[in-house]
């Protein structure tokens, strides 16, 4: 199989740029440093695209290596055929080598490995042959019996030859590929309520059918949720009859005097041994195409989340609520630094309203700050009507806004955070963190596990090491989309830099604290640890301001400088320009942009992103995204009514809508079917986490602490 052509099938792509691919995944080049810097090779692949290879490609790998194992293992035992051989090769899947491996595996003790053992192979095989002379069954077995074992008469030497044929006719791959076929097309997946809780937990389940192709991800990671929780009892349903029809049918030969034994153990062979094997592998396929489709979506959340616009010039109070503990409060100037700390009681049990007004006026004079943050955690409510009467009686240009703190506790927690600040009490840092999320959300949310963000639908349900494989995969692509400041950046955040180990990220801040700011990228190479590929991989993705070299300032490779210096002298640009900000109009300036490729030497996606980046030096990507929605008044639940119009932030999309904050406690749901006057496929189609969207309510239910919000404004 050449992995190459069948991976560009596959993709869509051309077979030599998945040859080009796999050559730089193997020199030790990085998806993201592939994506930047070698368009050329492989044909503008995006990063999305190249992670889709990685995947294919390491699957397409550990299938060829399973082949060979498996051939090696049924070789061993003697019996490995031309045809076994040929199919193997032929094999797409892990699930059709497994298949073709299942009748050679050795397994624990079967009622058919004990008829065996006790040498009821041969009849089995006669009673497979189905010989039309004419016989008596029980006459042939009779041969077999064997006075004081467990098959001493006729009819236990032809039941434990039976078994022997049940086992073969489960096991038979072909068969298994048709009828799992069968039972995923046209089978159900059915549940019962297991007790009293099932009602209030599950209540959508308690009796529940749908169609296995039909039933969406969400709901079947509920109903393994409730299984797990012993609240519902989850089967899968498939017209059995018609299964054990499609065995006779391969199996029988015509009219024989063995038809009644084989079709009695054909019909034994689906119900015990493989309907419960396809209802397994019914089950696990659609759980992991389930758990796949809850990581698509958790990683586009959590990409839209660390995407969020920092806000620049924020000079910060953050509050971390609580009631007994009170609310922690931390001070933070515009970039990021500490500069107070302490705790105000506006919540019950204290109530000390009055005394945090006074607290808060007292920071907002002495460190001129203009923005307030509040957790949406516990006691966020109180909090923030607090807030919002303080902001009201201030008469200073300060506002607020709400954060989500998913995850602040998993940090404050952490040897990162302690590392960080030793000093401080973990509640402390919990409000520092929020505060620093308002600034630059990216920056701050690198040292929370991708998985604590809170972004996700059933996240405790996946697989704990492919969801951080996934979501680690997609907090990098974001990381070096964006790039960083190599003076300024966190251990965290270098730890996510192309080629850069988070061991080799400590020591980029221990030179940084021992040698002083770098003024050159090329002051990396002496750092311990850091070698000449992953300077390659990491040099572009690291900036510089104020350096030596203005294009350290830049997204422009070091490998690429020479060409850069080029386009500066064609167009009369000194290099100092681009210090101060950039060279607007080099493009037109520099005319026929594929002549000036051919006369440089360099590719043209290549040239183009160098003209880019010198026209502007180190722009951030997210100053696209939507502003974050300040405040300056507060909701409450008694405030909504049917109709009334709000602006919000989206904070989770699901697969069945979107949660939105409107500025009250709990977050209010935007279902799919009030996204649009249309169709919609999937509300990721619509909005993303961090939108900012007008929504209108359509019901509220006070009890319940539940909002129905639509997106479609009323008639």
């Amino acid at each position: 199989m050449d992995i190459a052509v069948l991976l560009g099938e596959e993709l869509g792509i051309r077979p030599e740029q998945v040859r080009s691919v796999m050559d730089l995944l193997a020199d030790g080049c990085t998806i993201p440093f592939i994506a930047r810097y070698r368009k050329e090779a492989t044909g503008g692949l995006d990063d999305g695209q190249l992670r889709t290879l990685e995947a294919r490609l390491d699957y397409l790998q550990r299938l060829e290596a399973r082949k060979q194992e498996v051939a090696a293992a049924v070789e061993e035992a003697g019996a490995l055929t031309a045809q076994l051989r040929q199919a193997l090769a032929q094999a797409t899947t892990l699930q059709r080598v497994e298949d073709l491996y299942k009748p050679f595996k050795k397994t624990r003790a079967t009622r058919a490995s004990k008829a065996r053992d006790a040498g009821l192979g041969p009849l089995a095989a006669q009673m497979r042959a189905q010989g039309a002379p004419p016989c008596d069954p029980l006459a042939v077995a009779a041969r077999f019996a064997r006075a004081g074992s467990a098959f001493a008469t006729p009819q236990e030497a032809l039941q434990g030859a039976a078994d022997i044929v049940a086992e073969e006719v489960a096991n038979h791959p072909d068969a298994t590929e048709e009828l799992r076929g069968f039972v995923q097309r046209t089978g159900s997946i059915v549940a019962k309520g297991v007790g009293e809780e099932a009602q209030r937990d599950f209540a959508p389940y308690v009796d529940f059918s749908e169609p296995l192709r039909r039933i969406p991800g969400h709901r079947v990671l509920a109903l393994n949720r409730g299984e797990t929780e012993g609240k519902l009892r989850v089967t899968v349903s498939a017209d059995e009859a018609e299964a054990v029809q499609r065995l006779e049918r391969r199996f029988l030969r015509g009219r024989s005097p063995w038809r009644d034994v084989m079709e009695a153990a054909i019909r034994d062979g689906y119900k015990r041994l493989a309907a419960p094997a396809l209802a397994r592998d019914a089950r696990s396929q659609l759980t992991a195409q389930a758990q796949a489709d809850a990581m698509e979506v958790f990683a586009k959340n959590t990409e839209a989340l660390l995407r969020q616009r920092p806000v620049k010039g924020a000079r910060i109070i953050a509050l971390d609520p609580g009631y007994r503990t009170g609310c922690k409060v931390a001070v933070l100037d515009e970039y990021g630094q500490l500069l107070a700390h302490g705790t105000v009681f506006p919540t019950p049990p204290r109530n000390q309203v009055a005394e945090t007004k006074r607290a808060l006026a007292q920071w907002a004079d002495r460190f001129a700050v203009n923005t307030i943050v509040v957790g949406n955690g516990t006691a966020s409510r109180e909090t923030e009507e607090v807030v919002a009467q303080f902001v009201a009686e201030y008469h200073r240009p300060v506002e607020y806004t709400i954060v989500n703190e998913a995850g602040a506790s998993v940090y404050s927690a952490s040897e990162v955070a302690a590392r960080e600040h030793p000093d401080l009490d973990v509640t402390t840092r919990g409000a520092l963190s929020l505060g620093r999320r308002l600034q630059d959300p990216l920056a701050e949310l690198v040292k929370i596990p991708p998985q604590s963000i809170g972004v996700g639908q059933y996240q405790h349900d996946m697989d704990q090491k492919q969801l951080a494989h996934t979501l680690e995969g997609v907090v990098e692509r974001v990381v070096n989309q964006v790039g960083t400041d190599l003076n300024t950046a966190s251990a965290s955040l270098l730890g996510y830099i192309a080629g850069i180990t988070p061991a080799v990220a400590a020591n980029i801040v221990a030179y940084r604290q021992e040698k002083g700011p770098f003024t050159s990228r090329a002051q990396l190479k002496k750092v311990p640890k850091l070698g000449p590929k992953a300077f390659q991989n990491c040099a572009g993705f690291l900036r510089i301001n104020g350096g030596k070299e203005p294009l350290d300032a830049t997204g422009v490779h070091p490998e690429s400088y020479g060409v850069a210096r080029q386009v500066l002298a064609l167009a009369g640009v000194p290099a100092a320009e681009v210090a101060r900000g950039g060279v607007p109009g080099l493009r037109q300036r520099l005319g026929n942009m594929v002549a000036l490729s051919r006369q440089l030497g360099v590719g043209l996606p290549t040239l183009c992103d160098i003209v880019a980046e010198l026209e502007k030096p180190g722009r951030d990507p997210r100053d696209d995204a939507p502003a974050p929605v300040f405040s300056r008044a507060v909701l409450s639940m008694d405030d909504l009514t049917p109709g009334l119009a709000l602006v919000g932030t989206v904070r989770n999309v699901v697969d069945f809508g979107a949660f939105v904050d409107i500025g009250v406690k709990q977050d209010g749901l935007v279902h799919i079917s009030k996204m649009a006057d249309g169709f919609v496929k999937h509300p990721m189609d619509v909005v993303s986490v961090g939108d900012t969207v007008t929504v209108w309510v359509e019901a509220v239910d006070k009890d319940r602490g539940r909002i129905s919000l639509s997106m479609v404004e009323p008639r």
